[in-house]
């Protein structure tokens, strides 16, 4: 047996042993059922909908008869998957609307945002979605850490210029996309930026605890304001087949047994869209807020998800980053 064979065992194995623990055996996903029309007349922005869950989404929206607007970054690729999700919905189904956001650079977010409220009477449903992953360090146009600046700044100001259009729409509801990952990661306010040190890992996990803390503080402000009719919740999709794992190097010899151990353990990406379509849609979380799901089921958070000095701690750094101001 050759020598490259042993190490292609040892690190497949050594793989799908990591995978095994951090994530066990997906748990039987229901493929959830909603009348035909139910989401006629409505608007539904999904950002990052060219690919993964977030085209999973917007095709079963579409199939819906949501008016579906796929917020994107690469234009060709949103232009592919939007053919692709309207040759599955079927001839009954919704419209489709592709813009250009970029979420790494926040002219992009505001620039999205103007021809939204120019053009659009209502939006329904806010879902982001969009992220990066464990990407090498590099910054978003304003300066700041990639994974930081997109998973979370860049939908901060996306939520913060939407918020009054979706006040007028209400009821409306706004869907926050997070990860289990959250739990291995803490809110480095010495070093948010990452300018001192940079673990990939750490600020994917301080990301979405981002977006968890971002959640909790936006429901909170919502209540107080005595806002009933704008809904915001999150939720952790499990780990799913996509292209989000894209800058994770994976050994050559190894990538057939990694190949095997996702179709076994991962979610497909129809799978992993389920929560997000169920905070979405479903007449069930009416007037649910502040909340996290997982399976279409309320899941319990760590205590720091949910603090409250640290939401509004980050809450205002993040104002303070994004050159915005709330009351």
């Amino acid at each position: 047996m050759s020598a490259a064979i042993i190490v292609a065992a040892v690190v497949g194995g050594g793989i799908l042993l990591i995978v095994r623990r951090m994530f066990p055996r997906k748990k039987a996903v229901e493929l959830l059922r909603y009348p035909a029309d139910m989401m006629r007349g409505k608007t539904v922005i999904v950002t990052g909908a060219n690919s993964g869950i977030g085209k999973a989404a917007a095709g079963e929206l579409l199939k819906l008869q949501a008016r579906v607007i796929m917020a994107c970054r690469d234009q060709q690729m949103a232009e592919e998957a939007a053919q692709d999700i309207k040759k599955q919905a079927g001839p009954e189904h919704g419209e489709v609307v592709i813009k250009h956001l970029d979420l790494a650079s926040l002219q992009s977010v505001r620039s999205f945002c103007e021809e939204i409220l120019k053009e659009e009477q209502q939006v329904d449903v806010l879902i982001n979605n969009a992220g990066i992953y464990q990407c090498p360090y590099t910054k978003t146009e304003e300066g700041f850490e990639m994974q930081l600046g997109v998973n979370h700044l860049g939908h901060f100001l996306l939520t913060h210029l939407l918020l009054d259009l979706l006040k007028r729409s209400s009821p409306s509801r706004v869907v926050v996309v997070s990860s289990k990952l959250y739990k291995y990661g803490s809110i480095n306010f010495d070093d948010l930026n990452s300018e001192r040190s940079y673990n990939k890992a750490f600020c994917y996990s301080q990301s979405k605890l981002a977006n968890l803390l971002f959640t909790h503080q936006l429901a909170r402000r919502l209540e107080e304001e005595g806002v009933t009719g704008v809904t915001v919740n999150a939720l952790t999709p499990g780990i799913v087949r996509t292209r989000l794992g894209r800058h994770i190097h994976i050994p050559f010899l190894a990538k057939p047994l990694f190949y095997l151990a996702s179709l076994f353990f991962f979610k497909s990406p129809l799978e992993g869209a389920q929560t997000p379509l169920y905070l979405a849609c479903s007449p069930d979380v009416e007037g649910v807020a502040g909340k996290c799901f997982a399976n279409c089921e309320e899941e319990e958070l760590m205590p720091k998800a949910t603090d409250d000095q640290a939401a509004k701690r980050l809450w205002d750094l993040s104002e303070t980053m994004v050159g915005i101001k709330t009351q």
